[in-house]
């Protein structure tokens, strides 16, 4: 069997970006392809990258600032196809809590409820189900943090650091939009996610 050519193998790591719909690493992609050097799958996925450029279109593949990938809609298409949306990801509520826990984390569940009031308890359950948070036995409380998942699914990188930056300029831009609108910030950035999945949207 010959070896697939180099076009093939950026076919595969774009069919592999479309398909997640998440970030991806370098590692991962590597796997995908069956290649070893992390050099060349990166000088694939950038061939890729340029060429979604260069193509009218309204997705585009990104290199987040920790190296991962993602395909995504283009910013200027996320809010005219958001009302296609099936199902929010999370409602106003518990989508509030979430932002809270992301800005101030590593931070105590007795503190989210004080400053959220006490619907935030059954606020961090759901987000547990869901596998956006996780908690850690402090004392008589527990410490809340997000997890991976949370990042992937969101599109934010797994650096606290970086991640709380990314969320300040998320918040920063939709500052103005009105109260209902900022408060949908979390889902318009999924909307990119469901759409480039189609029928595989999370």
């Amino acid at each position: 069997m010959s070896e697939p050519s180099d076009m093939d193998k950026i076919a595969l790591i774009e069919a592999s970006l479309y398909v997640t719909g998440r970030p991806l690493t370098v590692n991962t992609l590597a796997s995908i392809i069956g290649l070893r050097s992390e050099t060349k799958v990166k000088e694939l996925t950038r061939r890729l990258i340029k060429r979604y450029e260069e193509t009218p279109t309204a997705l585009q593949i990104i290199e987040m600032n920790d190296g991962r990938f993602v395909m995504q809609l283009k910013p200027q298409y996320a809010e005219p196809v958001k009302k296609l949306v099936k199902k929010k990801v999370l409602s106003k509520g518990p989508l509030r809590t979430l932002a809270f826990i992301a800005f101030k984390q590593p931070v105590t569940q007795a503190y989210v409820c004080k400053v959220r009031g006490k619907p935030a308890y059954q606020h961090i359950r759901q987000l547990k189900d869901m596998g956006f948070v996780v908690d850690e036995k402090l004392g008589r409380t527990s410490v809340i943090k997000t997890t991976e998942t949370f990042a992937d699914y969101f599109n934010l990188s797994h650096n606290l650091k970086v991640m709380k930056k990314q969320l300040q300029s998320l918040f920063l831009q939709n500052k103005g939009m009105g109260e209902g609108k900022s408060d949908d910030t979390f889902i318009s950035q999924t909307t990119g996610n469901t759409s480039s999945q189609g029928s595989n949207g999370k």
